[in-house]
């Protein structure tokens, strides 16, 4: 259907209207019998499959047996599927399981709607889920999106809790909404976006709920389409369809009258059919409700509505949000954690131990990076953005460049330091990141026995760019260059751990040496020694700190710059500083006053010696600077000169010139 021009300001009117004019339907004909419209239908998958057009969604859009009066019909047709428990959705006999026929000598592939539910097991945890959706959102930032709403809605069929995620982003074309439905289409070839395997979308909905249904708008060249998508397990599975049919409605604006028409892409026969199915089997019941949905989404966006939520074991909606009315929580106990009675309410309460159950607070650090201009809204209220770097006390920056078969794959810099609650909470573990998006929270590299674990309470952040994400994006491919960056891992934290338990009480495993001993390869720093790394601001650590190694120096981080003083760590050890953590009856006990003071009195001075050498450093250059401006300043004087003794040659010559017309004339 081709557009037509229209007025500067069309299309904005045309939004702020409460509601779409109502679209004039022609009465639809049944000209063709059954016969006639199942080859129709074979031809036109056959010729789709055939030609790459993706006229289809999946595999197919459905044709509806019931008759054309139903369209504006208020049944209540849309029941919950077989089985509320997601676990248990895909045990159920079709009858048809065995049964693959070969229609007309076409032959393209069949996929069973059991597919969907096997496919999205992928999904274990609940949140992750919904964090793939939320990574589609995150994509359209470079197509303008400001924000994602992620909140409770309920489906009018029942009343029944429903998760609504919206975004204002570019919104999806006629084309971009049947590949988003389809398995294996991706649009997304920047190196920056998160998705790139086309099959995201598909398997987070369907693990949160048995069906969602889509709403998408998009303005392009002054063209502006609506499309509206149904992805339906229990529609699939209560009808006994032995393949994958996604019904979809396309729409058009007309630019002269102002009013929405169908569009003619897939021809009308088929957007008949395809609305009953929609008006069946979505929680709206008429025409007029679902094209409601457009009213909040404006000149573009996407708006998914994911209902018949999903039951836990215990018979009750999986995503909890009733707890919390800003915040959206997966039921069951909060975990209790293994420590002395003392520290468990700041181990339960921990970041690492809430993220587990609270989405806003997975949400806070599911990005490493969050634009000025986006904004999460969680039930209403901006999530706010969580720096876990932030979190760590004696950082130290550690570069790292991985290799595989003898070529660097990448340059990565792990922030890694004790945690602020150091050593009360028993947490530990990397978090790593990909593409700024986390992919492993709190990983622990090495295990954790009880309170004296060597690392307790180690905690690093990375960004690695150079390994590749499950298809959950919830772990690592299992390549040689992930398991590499594992056993590098585990150097860190005993590293830093042998050469700073000391800080938190612990007796200290190695002293660090004054004099500089081999390199470290992984590091490609020396030990005892400090390089300036630059990074940029967007950096987990921010920007123009140093990197110190594993062997010392464990104090100086971005905002800790000045000369360690001598007396205080003195005072420090006279009050007993060791003497706060005397309820660790553990194998690497506390040291005491006197060898504390001795390891700090040693760290102080490495400090004051490394201070005096940037100190000397500082000053040569501040040197060099003084003397290059002393030349440029000569330079501007001899140019200065050179200008003077230019303009007295001219003026002679000027005045030789004069004379020589002067004598001229005379003659």
């Amino acid at each position: 259907m081709k557009a037509i021009k229209a007025e500067s300001d069309f299309f904005g009117d045309a939004l702020r209207q409460k509601c779409p004019k109502k679209i004039e339907l022609a009465n639809h004909h049944k000209s063709m019998d059954q016969t006639r419209r199942q080859e129709f239908e074979e031809n036109r998958s056959s010729n789709a499959l055939s030609t790459g057009q993706s006229s289809l969604s999946v595999l197919e859009q459905g044709q509806s047996p019931v008759d054309d009066n139903v369209i504006s019909s208020t049944s209540t047709i849309c029941p919950a599927p077989l089985c509320r428990q997601f676990w248990k959705a895909g045990n159920y006999e079709d009858g048809l399981g065995s049964k693959i026929s070969l229609q007309n000598g076409k032959n393209y592939l069949h996929v069973h709607p059991m597919f969907l539910h096997s496919n999205a097991t992928s999904h274990k945890w609940a949140f992750g889920a919904i964090a793939e959706l939320l990574d589609n959102a995150v994509d359209e930032i470079q197509n303008g999106a400001t924000f994602v709403i992620v909140d409770k809605t309920s489906n009018p069929r029942d009343g029944s809790p429903a998760l609504l995620i919206q975004d204002d982003g570019g919104g999806m074309d006629l084309e971009a909404m049947r590949r988003c439905m389809s398995f294996g289409f991706s649009d997304k070839k920047s190196k920056s976006a998160i998705g790139q395997y086309g099959n995201g979308f598909k398997t987070s909905t369907m693990r949160l709920g048995a069906d969602v249904i889509v709403f998408s708008r998009h303005l392009h060249d002054r063209v502006l389409t609506q499309s509206i998508g149904l992805l339906s397990y229990t529609f699939l599975t209560r009808t006994g369809y032995d393949r994958i049919v996604v019904p979809m409605v396309d729409y058009e604006i007309n630019s002269s009258t102002g009013s929405l028409e169908i569009s003619h892409c897939c021809g009308k026969a088929n957007f008949m059919s395809n609305l009953s199915l929609l008006l069946q089997w979505s929680p709206y019941s008429t025409e007029a409700e679902l094209l409601k949905q457009f009213d909040d989404i404006g000149s573009h966006g996407t708006k998914v509505i994911i209902y018949n939520l999903w039951f836990n074991d215990d018979g009750v909606v999986e995503l909890d949000f009733d707890t919390d009315p800003q915040d959206i929580r997966i039921g069951g106990d909060i975990k209790k954690v293994d420590t002395i009675p003392a520290w468990r309410k700041i181990n339960e309460e921990h970041i690492a131990n809430r993220l587990h159950y609270s989405l806003r607070v997975y949400l806070s650090i599911l990005y490493l990076r969050m634009p000025e201009t986006f904004r999460i809204i969680l039930r209403g209220r901006v999530v706010e953005h969580h720096n876990l770097a932030n979190d760590l006390k004696f950082q130290e920056f550690i570069l790292y460049k991985p290799q595989s078969g003898g070529v660097v794959e990448g340059q990565v810099i792990t922030t890694i330091g004790f945690l602020k609650e150091a050593p009360h909470v028993n947490v530990h573990g990397f978090n790593v990141y990909h593409k700024n998006r986390l992919i492993l929270p709190f990983w622990a590299v090495v295990s954790s026995f009880g309170y004296n674990s060597k690392g307790r309470g180690v905690v690093g952040i990375l960004e690695a760019n150079f390994i590749e994400p499950t298809h959950d994006k919830q772990d690592f491919e299992r390549t040689s260059l992930f398991q590499k960056l594992e056993g590098r891992l585990k150097e860190m934290t005993f590293e830093y751990w042998d050469y700073h338990c000391g800080l938190i009480g612990y007796q200290v495993i190695k002293k660090p040496p004054a004099q500089e001993h081999k390199q470290d390869s992984s590091l490609g720093l020396a030990h005892g020694k400090t390089k300036p790394v630059k990074l940029s601001q967007s950096s987990p650590v921010g920007s123009n700190v140093k990197v110190s190694s594993a062997a010392g120096l464990h104090t100086k981080r971005k905002q800790h710059d000045d000369l360690v003083d001598l007396e205080k760590v003195k005072r420090q050890a006279r009050t007993g500083f060791s003497a706060t953590l005397s309820g660790l009856s553990l194998g690497e006990q506390p040291v005491d006053g006197a060898n504390l003071l001795k390891y700090q009195n040693q760290e102080a001075l490495n400090l004051m010696q490394e201070n005096k050498k940037l100190q000397a450093q500082c000053l040569e250059y501040e040197k060099t600077e003084k003397e290059l401006d002393l030349k440029v300043a000569q330079l501007k004087t001899e140019i200065a000169e050179v200008q003077c003794e230019y303009d007295r040659l001219m003026a002679e010559l000027t005045l030789l010139d004069s004379i020589k017309e002067e004598k001229a004339v005379n003659m």
